[in-house]
C-alpha cells in the first residue's frame, strides 16, 4: 500500500518515498536568497563595466533575465533531474521543492502538463534568458527580439499554470494546493504572479514592440531595395573596312 503520510493535497496523492524537511523553512529561504542576490548582484556589476554605459531601466531587465536564466536552467533543471527522488532529498533544492510544493503538489506526482511545461522553461526560456543578458551587456540590436520571446512566453507560461489548476479545482474539484493562506497566496499566487507582472511591463512600458517592429522593418526594407540602374548602352563597333551601318533603334 502506498505511503499517504505527507502533507499534501489532495491527501490521497501518492508520494512515494517521502521524507520530512530537516532544514527550518526561514534558512532555507535566507540560503537561497542570498545565492538570488549572488546571481542579480554580479548581474548588475557586469552592467556598469560595458562599453556603453547601460540605461537604468536595461539594468533591471538584466537582472531579471538573469534570475530568470538562474532559476529556469539550475532550480527547474534540477527538478527535472530529480523529481522521482526528490521527495525522499534532503539537499537544499530538494527540500526548497518540497516546501513550494505544498502550495502544488503536482509537482511530486509527476503530472504531464507540469514536466512538460518544466522541460520547455529549462530548455528554451533558460538559455534565451541568459542569450536575453549577453544581449543587453553587448548593446545587440537582436536582444529585442529574445526579451519579446521570452516574455511572451513566461505569459502564456503562468497563465496555462493557473488556468489548469483552476480548472482541475472548478470542474473536478481536485485541490492541489494546502488551504492555508502562505501556502496558496503567497507561495502559488504571489511567487509565479512576478512572471506576468514584469513580462508586460517590460513589453508595453520600455517599448519593446516598436523597437521589435522599427528592427524587423529595418531588416525587411534593406532585404527589399534596390537600385534600379539604367540598361547600359553598348557602344557599337564595326571592324576595320566595314561599312555597315549601326543597327536601326527600333531592332533595339
Amino acid at each position: 500500500m502506498a505511503d499517504l503520510k505527507h502533507p499534501y493535497f489532495p491527501v490521497d496523492a501518492v508520494i512515494p518515498g517521502y521524507l520530512p524537511n530537516s532544514t527550518p523553512v526561514a534558512e532555507l529561504i535566507v540560503t537561497f536568497g542570498a545565492i538570488v542576490g549572488a546571481v542579480i548582484g554580479l548581474t548588475l556589476w557586469q552592467t556598469t563595466r560595458t562599453a556603453k554605459p547601460v540605461r537604468p531601466i536595461d539594468k533591471f531587465a538584466a537582472a531579471w533575465f538573469a534570475l530568470c536564466s538562474f532559476l529556469h536552467i539550475a532550480f527547474e533543471g534540477y527538478y527535472l533531474v530529480y523529481r522521482y527522488q526528490l521527495p525522499g532529498m534532503s539537499t537544499l533544492f530538494a527540500q526548497l521543492w518540497k516546501e513550494y510544493t505544498l502550495s502544488d503538489s503536482r509537482y511530486l506526482t509527476h503530472d504531464i502538463f507540469t514536466v512538460s511545461v518544466e522541460t520547455i522553461t529549462c530548455l528554451a526560456w533558460g538559455p534565451l534568458s541568459f542569450l536575453a543578458v549577453v544581449g543587453i551587456l553587448r548593446d545587440w540590436h537582436s536582444r529585442h527580439v529574445v526579451q519579446v520571446i521570452v516574455c511572451t512566453a513566461h505569459v502564456y507560461g503562468v497563465a496555462l499554470y493557473y488556468l489548469t489548476n483552476w480548472n482541475e479545482s472548478r470542474v473536478h474539484g481536485v485541490a492541489y494546493s494546502r488551504p492555508e493562506t502562505v501556502y496558496f497566496w503567497i507561495y502559488y499566487v504571489g511567487f509565479n504572479l512576478p512572471w506576468a507582472i514584469v513580462p508586460l511591463a517590460r513589453i508595453f512600458t520600455s517599448g519593446l514592440c516598436g523597437k521589435l517592429a522599427r528592427l524587423v522593418t529595418a531588416k525587411v526594407t534593406s532585404m527589399c531595395s534596390f537600385t534600379l540602374k539604367p540598361r547600359p548602352n553598348k557602344a557599337y563597333s564595326t571592324p576595320p573596312g566595314s561599312c555597315a551601318l549601326p543597327p536601326s533603334p527600333l531592332s533595339l
